[in-house]
């Protein structure tokens, strides 16, 4: 097996070309602490989706859903993405709904290599506890919401490009497992058949 330590990260960088490395996963699997230290790594900026639905917004994801609902932000999110996509090159952190999105899913396959940060329930709850911000935990108890949520979403994550555990470890052992897959992936040359 190939060591992080051991990767160029340039000859990833340019065997990305103008695509971006997208994180998906669950809330608390580590998307935004995992990507910046990636980006800083690769030498890529990094963008959190989240940030910048907020940003066009003018408010944030909780007011969003306060005021307009999950279907309104949802259909942000989808805008935004693609904006976020056609800038190039980047580490592109994106909220844990949006990979449900069917033209999000087509175009992040189109423009970027997907990787989906995947946590046991326990690692989730144990993160999701030490924020109040997260819409769709305010209901209901968050261990059932996450239980529901991985059995809706775990099988569409598992369609992403790269799967690396998101476990209870330093954030450089995760972005080193990230990048190990990434090498991995870029250094296997593509099939045009596949689409």
């Amino acid at each position: 097996m190939t060591l992080a330590a051991d990767i160029d990260c340039k000859q990833i960088r340019e065997a990305l070309g103008a695509r971006s490395v997208v994180l998906v996963g669950l809330m608390g699997a580590g998307k935004s602490s995992i990507g910046r230290r990636l980006g800083q790594r690769l030498g890529l900026p990094f963008v959190d989706a989240d940030t910048e639905i907020e940003k066009a917004a003018g408010m944030t994801i909780p007011e969003i859903f306060e005021k307009h609902g999950e279907p309104y932000f949802r259909s942000g999110e989808v805008r935004v993405v693609a904006r976020l996509l056609d800038a190039g090159a980047q580490v592109l952190a994106t909220g844990g709904g949006a990979y449900m999105n069917e033209e999000t899913r087509a175009r992040i396959r189109a423009q970027g290599i997907s990787v989906w940060l995947k946590a046991d329930l326990d690692v989730l709850l144990k993160r999701v506890r030490r924020r109040a911000d997260r819409p769709l935990l305010k209901a209901d108890d968050p261990a059932e919401v996450l239980r529901r949520l991985m059995d809706q979403r775990y099988p569409v994550y598992a369609e992403a490009d790269l799967t690396v555990v998101s476990r209870e470890a330093s954030h450089e052992d995760i972005v080193d497992d990230v990048i190990t897959a990434i090498a991995g992936h870029v250094a296997t040359p593509r099939d045009p058949s596949i689409q």
